[in-house]
């Protein structure tokens, strides 16, 4: 799923923007248009389809939202969540985390510019959608078996390190997605497996969340439980995503991915 988020200053609105994008989005596919709620009951509102549907989640954050979503939609713009860490358009007088595009005002956004760097950007991807992208398929009604692995943020290793507070991953533009390609395919060659899934997050992830996911459909449980530890052997192996950890106390790059 593709997101892009939208963030406005005291001053100023990107509601009808948002709307326009999305319009223009669905043609191409399933949409979801998230906006900030009351934040003091940490709640989001969720609108699906350009109003069709409302729905409110309570007690989740944004990111929970957004690996639900990413499970059958294609786009998801994400209105007034300026700290949020996703590609996000500035508009007025505001500080934005992650901002891609800063505009004075609403007129000054071109939508077809806002179409091309939503299309652009990478995707946003969960063990959710991947385990729902291989039950999709047509090879799904021969399989036994989805076995996956999830790669997280651990605190520690040992009770005497300094807490880890996040890791910034960094690909090798190009080659990394030929060899997550290559790899995938190569996966898929192996008797009794069906599909693969293969996902590796960039930039700023903190403690705790999680940085990749292999997902494997397969005929029989022993294939699947294989190939996935394969598959996440040989990611850390060929494929050039580098790995800067920052703990209480100091920061540096590590050989080592987890």
């Amino acid at each position: 799923m593709q997101v892009l988020g939208f963030a406005a200053g005291p001053d100023s609105s990107v509601s009808a923007v948002v709307e326009e994008v999305a319009g223009r989005l669905e043609t191409r596919g399933q949409v979801a248009v998230v906006r900030a709620g009351d934040v003091a009951s940490a709640r989001t509102s969720v609108t699906l389809d350009a109003g069709a549907y409302r729905m409110e989640g309570a007690g989740r954050d944004l990111g929970g939202v957004l690996d639900t979503l990413a499970r059958d939609h294609d786009y998801a713009l994400v209105e007034g969540f300026p700290d949020a860490r996703f590609p996000t358009v500035a508009v007025g007088d505001i500080d934005v985390e992650d901002a891609v595009l800063a505009a004075e005002s609403p007129a000054d956004l071109d939508i077809d510019d806002l179409i091309g760097r939503i299309e652009s950007v990478e995707p946003h991807e969960s063990l959710e959608s991947l385990v729902a992208a291989v039950k999709d398929t047509e090879s799904a009604a021969f399989s036994g078996a989805i076995a996956t692995f999830t790669g997280r943020v651990r605190a520690k290793e040992h009770p005497e390190d300094d807490p880890t507070t996040s890791l910034t991953f960094e690909k090798y533009e190009g080659v990394a997605e030929d060899r997550l390609a290559a790899l995938r395919e190569d996966l898929e060659t192996r008797d009794g497996v069906h599909e693969v899934r293969l996902h590796h997050r960039t930039g700023t992830i903190p403690y705790g969340e999680d940085i990749v996911f292999v997902v494997v459909l397969a005929g029989h449980r022993r294939e699947a439980f294989e190939t996935v530890e394969d598959g996440i052997d040989r990611l850390k192996e060929e494929v050039p995503i580098f790995k800067k950890e920052v703990t209480v106390g100091d920061e540096f790059w590590v050989h080592d991915r987890p």
